[in-house]
């Protein structure tokens, strides 16, 4: 963080889908650069508890044991996501929200978290990178117990524009060995989004997908990752890398696939999902 950042103690999460219409309504006027300036405030949610009926309900979509005292790895980014929508859509911040698409995520879980436990979680973003593609924002959130913190991420999320870098070296890394087929529902974004408040219509229904260019509503990055850590495991104390590669259509049939610490998400030959999970 920037030494001139400031916190900003929020008393509640702020509500998505105001932040979702107004970084809608801002992204025409945004012009994405990497050397563009960006807000450096730090949001702070001071004394979080957690709500468990809808942990149980995210459990329940994603596919991880319900009723334990113990917070899912990938939990807190959904309790967090608000939080950086706050600063994504804000004016100051200079990618547009609308098209940014979520490339990456690196969770570090330092112990256990309990679900019955209070936190205090906040966010800011952490600077901008140029991409091949564009311009990449990281996104930090971290939950602290006593001043410590115990868990965090960063994210980064990409703003397409033209650029004068060169294509990606390709991928060479042989496919990993097939575990399990899965048929996702074409209501997997609704579940989703209703135990996780994300409600981005890309993921709704194939009406408001073909809004965004998608033949069919397309499933969440963070949910594809959480089904493939509720089949593959992780320690309590853990590191997780993530990379979204391509996005997965709803309904549809997948591949997950599993070696050692690797793990990836698959449609035939393409690969939708790539991570690895291991002790910290």
């Amino acid at each position: 963080m920037s030494p001139g950042s400031a916190a900003t103690v929020l008393a509640q999460s702020p509500s998505l889908a105001p932040l979702l219409a107004r970084g809608a309504l801002r992204s025409p006027f945004k012009r994405p650069r990497p050397d563009a300036e960006f807000p450096h405030d730090r949001l702070v949610l001071p004394a979080l508890r957690i709500d468990l009926a809808r942990l149980a309900a995210y459990e329940r979509v994603c596919g991880f044991p319900t009723g334990e005292d113990a917070l899912p790895l990938t939990y807190p980014q959904v309790l967090g996501f608000p939080l950086a929508m706050r600063l994504m859509s804000d004016r100051a911040f200079p990618l547009p929200l609308l098209g940014l698409v979520h490339t990456s995520i690196e969770i570090t879980r330092r112990r256990a978290l309990a679900a019955t436990g209070e936190y205090e979680l906040a966010v800011h973003v952490a600077g901008l990178a140029p991409h091949r593609r564009g311009t990449e924002a990281s996104v930090v959130t971290e939950v602290r117990v006593g001043g410590d913190v115990v868990w965090e991420s960063r994210s980064t999320y990409l703003a397409r524009h033209r650029t004068s870098e060169g294509s990606a070296a390709r991928d060479e890394r042989t496919p990993l060995p097939a575990v399990a087929e899965w048929r996702l529902a074409a209501d997997v974004g609704r579940r989703y989004g209703a135990a996780s408040g994300d409600r981005t219509p890309i993921h709704l229904h194939p009406l408001t997908a073909r809004l965004f260019g998608f033949p069919r509503a397309i499933a969440h990055g963070m949910w594809t990752v959480a089904r493939c850590l509720a089949a593959h495991g992780a320690p309590q104390a853990a590191v997780l890398r993530a990379e979204f590669r391509a996005p997965v259509l709803l309904p549809g049939t997948v591949t997950y696939a599993a070696q050692g610490e690797r793990f990836e998400l698959r449609g035939g030959e393409r690969v939708h999902l790539a991570g690895s999970v291991y002790s910290l």
